[in-house]
């Protein structure tokens, strides 16, 4: 069995939480760092991160009937030992970055709200007997003109992003360890829903034209 105790967290480390939420934050620690939705909440990349080294060590915890977390690090091997460090530290992390106060849930949620509504923000089809309005030209311009424009600033921006995120991918392929793993996996979601995105956008670059 081993139960040798690391020193807890990195020396010397120091950070400083920030007081309030504010809209478009994180729901934990308030960062607006790469904030995407994460088990319905805003939280940002190294929240994400941690929570995914902690969840993959919960697995593995509770797939062999092991000990839950906390408390000793005991362990029967290295390989359950290094799950239980990686989730300490990974905690630790969290409670040190974590918010002074945690926001109200129903004021995150109407913060979410507006972003959920221009979402679904694509008109359904009409279902009445009444013919349809034929678009009018100044409609028509608007469509092939400024929105045009805001579509494809949008798609650059997304493909910048997706380039970012192949290159944070190819850094890490090779890279063993909880954490990478854990980094991957949340870079791979990044990536399909930035994919997703790019190929919505083309759908409605394809009804403008």
């Amino acid at each position: 069995m081993i139960d040798a105790d690391s020193p807890h967290g990195p020396a010397g480390t120091t950070t400083v939480r920030i007081a309030r939420w504010t809209p478009g934050g994180c729901v934990w620690c308030g960062s607006t760092d790469s904030v995407e939705d994460f088990r319905n909440e805003p939280r940002c990349g190294l929240c994400r991160e941690k929570e995914a080294v902690i969840d993959e060590a919960k697995h593995f915890i509770g797939m062999y009937g092991l000990r839950p977390l906390g408390g000793t690090l005991a362990s029967e091997d290295e390989e359950e030992r290094e799950y239980r460090v990686t989730a300490r530290d990974a905690r630790e992390v969290l409670n040190r970055i974590r918010l002074e106060k945690l926001p109200d849930p129903a004021a995150v949620r109407k913060a979410l709200r507006p972003r959920a509504a221009a979402a679904g923000n694509t008109p359904a089809p009409t279902t009445s007997g009444a013919p349809a309005k034929a678009p009018t030209k100044k409609s028509q311009a608007g469509v092939t003109g400024i929105d045009a424009i805001e579509l494809q600033s949008r798609v650059q921006k997304l493909l910048g992003q997706l380039t970012s995120v192949d290159e944070q991918i190819s850094a890490l392929d090779g890279v063993q360890g909880l954490p990478a793993r854990a980094r991957m996996k949340d870079l791979e979601r990044q990536r399909t829903t930035v994919l997703s995105t790019l190929a919505a956008l083309e759908k409605a670059r394809r009804r403008t034209n």
